[in-house]
């Protein structure tokens, strides 16, 4: 489940888009959105502290506090609770729809009687809205697409709320008498970008007397707010955040089969079923079988299952049925890279510029993660509301000199993240750009770019001899923003061409390049960098959703330029025909 950071940071972002939707102050709407910033990304969990320890948090003074410490006494904070009854939560949804801000929803409500999304998209298709002040016949095209946008994922979720409630969930059931295997499987174990339900597994020695026991667990987590059904082996749930979470309990020896079917994907089942008729087995999610005697073969574990189909145990991040089976068959599997391949990260932040921690606790965290080196790449001056500027640069650089690498046990890189402008420049000239040990340059804005636009813009971006990482290429935000559009094949060429990285963004809310351009680009010969983009101390954690997303395109370590010993990586982080 989340952790009480997070549940009271998103308290605290309600009370700013309340306070903006009602026409409060915008300084007061800007000050709740930092404390919920801060508050989201403290290192410490909040839960606990008094309100002296929670004014030391960053942009937390005394209201704040006084309110953060009302909730932690007592579940709610009355001036939010408030502010909720005067507005209709139709009206705060509005809100949710990209490019839709809470004055303009609060117009909508007042003028057109607007309180759902449903009944936007009635009134811009019956032109209801015809002569309301600024809602032109652009503005309605950009809210249409944004509702598409949301509609996209539907009731899904990315995939760090799911883990975050699997890995609550989990060990829990862990814990009861009985259980003796418990772990999450569906979509979630193959890492997918979005998940719909969550899905736990758990075995035990006899369902009959055991059973009963987990499911009564399961149902009484104090996070579970409805039980939509609850059976002997199967139970459902939903949890205060309306997520889906169903348990399957299995007996011992159907664990193995039951696991590889409760994984999926569907496609990647049917491909094993029908191996395993082919060689006169049955396979099911209760075990494997033998057609002729109907007994059934013992399948302890997942590799036994594959094994009995004359596979390879095929890593759950593949099994998609787009090339795994036939891999594993003739070429073999590839070696997929893994967290324990990942030897630093190449783009983080500080509270320089939009980050949350200071430098020194950011790389205090990365060295606990032993890190063999770690860069800060705070935003370039381009980005104006991050007020950054040559002198601030210069001065961070010393800082990090000073703090060298004999105490940390690993190398400190100075980068900086630039923003690749509409025409595909980059802030700082060349003379400025070589101090840097590496650069990172991303898309920020002009996201609708026609696609040829866009292209050239990403290119001339590959070509900068100073630019070794393009971040999180497509800057999809997903649920939010859809992926810009762009002839990749032609940008992955460039990377080549270049010797330009694409990153793998591991934010659970980007996972950017997706994975399956990600596998694109590597098939075209593209090298890669997974990074956190961290903004504060927990976000370096997110690391495992994008070697998630590197998996599930395929991606070996090789192809990674964050996996490679530090000479091979300064040696490419050099500028283009610098040496020569």
């Amino acid at each position: 489940m989340r952790r009480c950071n997070e549940e009271v940071a998103g308290l605290l972002q309600e009370y700013a888009d309340l306070i903006a939707i009602t026409g409060g102050d915008a300084f007061k709407v800007r000050v709740y959105e930092k404390a919920a910033r801060s508050v989201g990304g403290y290192g410490r969990e909040i839960d606990g502290m008094d309100a002296a320890a929670l004014r030391a948090i960053p942009n937390v003074g005394a209201s704040i506090a006084a309110k953060i410490d009302e909730y932690l006494r007592t579940g709610s904070i009355h001036q939010l609770e408030e502010l909720r009854t005067n507005i209709p939560a139709g009206v705060r949804l509005l809100t949710t729809i990209p490019t839709l801000g809470p004055k303009k929803a609060m117009v909508l409500y007042h003028e057109r009687g607007v309180d759902s999304i449903e009944k936007l998209e009635d009134a811009i298709h019956a032109g209801a809205l015809e002569g309301l002040h600024g809602f032109g016949t652009k503005t309605e095209e950009n809210l249409l697409h944004g509702i598409e946008v949301m509609r996209k994922t539907g009731s899904r979720v990315h995939i760090g709320i799911a883990m975050a409630v699997a890995e609550e969930v989990v060990p829990a059931l862990s814990a009861v008498p009985g259980c003796e295997r418990c772990a999450y499987a569906g979509s979630l174990r193959r890492m997918k970008d979005t998940i719909g339900d969550v899905d736990i597994l758990a075995s035990v020695g006899d369902p009959a007397d055991d059973s009963a026991a987990l499911m009564a667990a399961f149902t009484a987590l104090p996070y579970v707010t409805e039980v939509i059904a609850h059976g002997e082996t199967k139970s459902s749930v939903r949890t205060a955040a309306g997520l889906q979470v169903d348990l399957r309990v299995v007996p011992r020896d159907s664990w193995g089969a039951a696991l590889q079917y409760f994984t999926g994907s569907k496609a990647h089942n049917i491909r094993t079923r029908e191996i395993a008729v082919h060689r006169k087995l049955k396979l099911s999610e209760y075990g494997v079988f033998d057609v002729a005697t109907g007994e059934k073969i013992t399948s302890a574990d997942e590799a036994e299952v594959y094994g009995m189909l004359g596979l390879p145990w095929i890593e759950p991040t593949l099994r998609e049925d787009t090339g795994e089976i036939e891999a594993a068959l003739s070429v073999g599997l590839p070696r997929v890279v893994t967290s324990t391949d990942i030897r630093g990260d190449l783009h983080t932040h500080t509270d320089l510029t939009d980050g949350l921690a200071p430098l020194e606790e950011m790389v205090e965290a990365a060295a606990a993660r032993g890190y063999a080196y770690y860069a800060v790449t705070d935003h370039a001056p381009n980005l104006f509301m991050q007020r950054m500027t040559d002198e601030k640069a210069l001065q961070q650089r010393e800082r990090l000199r000073r703090l060298g690498t004999a105490r940390h046990g690993m190398t400190l890189l100075h980068g900086c993240e630039l923003n690749i402008g509409p025409e595909g420049e980059v802030d700082w000239p060349p003379e400025f750009l070589a101090g840097f040990d590496l650069c990172v340059a991303s898309v920020h804005s002009h996201f609708t770019q026609p696609p040829e636009e866009m292209t050239r813009r990403l290119i001339r971006a590959c070509e900068n001899p100073y630019v070794k990482i393009i971040g999180h290429p497509t800057a999809r935000i997903i649920g939010r923003r859809e992926p810009v559009d762009a002839d990749w094949p032609r940008v992955f060429d460039a990377c080549v061409r270049t010797g330009t990285a694409l990153e793998i963004d591991s934010f659970p809310d980007r996972l950017d390049l997706p994975s399956g351009l990600v596998r694109r680009a590597a098939d075209r010969g593209v090298l890669f960098s997974i990074d956190s983009d961290a903004h504060a101390v927990p976000h370096l954690d997110v690391m495992r959703y994008g070697v998630g997303t590197a998996q599930r395109g395929w991606l070996t370590p090789d192809r990674v330029i964050n996996t490679w010993p530090l000479d091979r990586l300064r040696e490419f982080l050099r500028p283009c025909g610098e040496g020569m």
